[in-house]
């Protein structure tokens, strides 16, 4: 499990905090990772207990057996985990995170999730004493290993401000959008131009295919002009090669795009394309392709 950090980055100066990480998967591991390179004091809370232990064995640190005795007198509290409902149950179930903060303390969701449960949580905190920070991140694994993810924030300003030196420990960007909800939101556009670009950018490499042509060299060339995206640049190659065991899931993808067209529907935005590429993501599950790339889509233009 236990994930190498890429070599040592220069952190943000910060004063050691008390901290939790609350979900140690492929994100949020070498994220807590970072914050312990940082100089926090790390307590890390994982369903699966071993995970815990091991990421315990790499960075130093204790683990707890629930986010309740994890998040206990924690200055700041992240959390990574799957879903609307995984975050609900780390944070207010019985043995939640919120029944362990001290008042003051601020709890922030790296979950991508919905709008909804981020001004859900927001009220419960305060109701509590507490802050809440809703921010989702964008830049993937190897973001999280190399300390580069981009972070979209909603909440207070004050607790933004408290906890964006801590959070620079794993980015290059940590930037509020606007109140509780507005990061969730914002990671929502960010799937959204993802998805079309991506289809875009898989049958741009199969109609090259279908030409003839030598599609890295293709590539090369107007990767140097105005077609040019970090997809292009960073996927365009490995879907020349048909390598997709790597990167953003294809079931992380329908979840992400399944909370996109959710808000559509509630605050009337049409996504016409979104919608077809969510469906042709879920013609690659039924071919197995849970687990594949983002960038397989470019399988079912092969034939």
């Amino acid at each position: 499990m236990t994930t190498i950090l890429a070599a040592p980055r220069t952190y943000e100066p910060t004063a050691p905090l008390r901290v939790a990480f609350l979900g140690l998967g492929v994100m949020g591991q070498p994220m807590a990772g970072h914050l312990a390179r940082a100089g926090h004091q790390v307590t890390v809370y994982n369903r699966t207990a071993a995970r815990a232990d091991e990421w315990v064995a790499s960075y130093g640190g204790r683990s707890a057996p629930t986010p309740r005795e994890a998040t206990a007198g924690a200055d700041i509290v992240f959390a990574c985990v799957g879903n609307d409902a995984d975050l609900r149950s780390v944070t207010l179930g019985v043995d939640g995170a919120f029944g362990g903060m001290a008042a003051g303390a601020v709890f922030v969701d790296h979950t991508t999730a919905s709008a909804d449960i981020a001004r859900e949580l927001d009220a419960a905190a305060r109701a509590r004493g507490l802050h809440f920070i809703d921010a989702p991140v964008s830049g993937g694994n190897l973001g999280a290993i190399n300390g580069a993810l981009t972070v979209m924030c909603g909440g207070d300003a004050a607790a933004f401000d408290r906890i964006r030196p801590v959070a620079m420990s794993y980015s290059k960007a940590v930037t509020l959008l606007g109140p509780a909800g507005a990061g969730q939101l914002a990671k929502m556009v960010n799937q959204i131009a993802i998805a079309g670009l991506v289809q875009g950018l898989a049958e741009a490499i199969a109609f090259g295919e279908k030409a003839g042509l030598d599609m890295k060299a293709v590539l090369g060339v107007i990767g140097k002009g105005a077609a040019q995206s970090w997809q292009m640049d960073n996927r365009g190659p490995t879907m020349v090669d048909a390598r997709f065991d790597f990167g953003f899931a294809v079931d992380w993808m329908r979840k992400d795009l399944g909370l996109c067209l959710d808000e559509a529907r509630r605050n009337g935005a049409r996504l016409p394309v979104t919608a077809l590429v969510d469906q042709f993501y879920a013609d690659l599950q039924a071919q197995g392709g849970n687990r594949w790339d983002t960038s397989s889509l470019v399988k079912r233009l092969r034939g």
